[in-house]
């Protein structure tokens, strides 16, 4: 009897998966699709001209997008070093005692 439920578990399983999948395989093949960003509202600016050379060029877009990563975040470290050595934590001059 366990082994015949185990079948039947295992059986409704696979046409769990199977299914589905055939059924949403009938239909015709979907057209590749292309995202681009929507410039229509957007005013001449620093927000428009990331917005056109992520349509037009999207290397140097990625390009873009790394240096100001990078940028961002020597910007934000620096500024919170300055925060916790005003508040009194100088990470900067401890002792590493990890031997």
């Amino acid at each position: 009897m366990r082994k015949r439920l185990a079948k039947l578990g295992g059986f409704i399983a696979l046409v769990q998966v199977v299914v589905p999948s055939m059924l949403l395989a009938a239909g015709p093949k979907a057209a590749d699709l292309v995202v681009v960003a929507d410039t229509r509202v957007l005013a001449p600016g620093l927000n428009r001209y990331f917005a056109d050379l992520y349509n037009t060029d999207i290397l140097v877009f990625a390009v873009w997008a790394v240096v100001l990563t990078a940028l961002m975040g020597s910007v934000l470290g620096v500024l919170m070093d300055k925060i916790m050595v005003s508040t009194g934590l100088n990470l900067s001059k401890r002792k590493i005692i990890e031997h």
